[in-house]
């Protein structure tokens, strides 16, 4: 049963920040009752959600203004239930510092999409720091979607 979920990306201000967002907003409308917290492996702690990810979240009905960046720590680690990744680095940095992680450590999109993934998806989410706006645009496409694939798979494990 998944009680917890934590979601990692590199800078915790775009990415993660994104999916606990759309994750949040999927467990709420449908009565999961599924801590979600979200962390960086190399940020600055109480750093903002990047201005781009704040907008084009706003669009989704979703406000992420007042997130404040944290690093990953080994107690957030252990007291998690999934831990998903935006790329493989985010997967190794986890298993760095909690080896013992690996069964509930995973790539957002191939634990979302699990068999049906095709073989030619890229199972990476880009990283828009710094990129245009369409970046933010295409990052917010691939995680919704793949929020309401995990959120149908995690909200079935209660």
């Amino acid at each position: 049963m998944i009680k917890s979920v934590l979601l990692i990306c590199t800078g915790n201000s775009c990415r993660s920040v994104m999916a606990e967002g759309f994750l949040r907003k999927y467990l709420k409308g449908h009565n999961c009752g599924i801590k979600v917290v979200s962390a960086g492996i190399s940020t600055l702690l109480g750093m903002m959600a990047s201005s781009s990810a704040i907008e084009v979240m706003r669009r989704e009905g979703i406000d992420i203004s007042a997130h404040r960046a944290q690093p990953v720590t080994q107690e957030m680690i252990k007291e998690a239930d999934l831990i998903l990744g935006m790329e493989p680095v985010h997967i190794e940095m986890v298993l760095n510092i909690v080896p013992e992680a690996k069964e509930k450590t995973h790539l957002l999109l191939e634990y979302a999409y699990g068999k049906e993934a095709d073989a030619k998806m890229n199972p990476w989410i880009v990283d828009p720091i710094g990129k245009p706006k369409e970046v933010y645009e295409s990052v917010l496409m691939t995680l919704k979607e793949a929020i309401e694939k995990l959120g149908e798979k995690i909200c079935q494990s209660q």
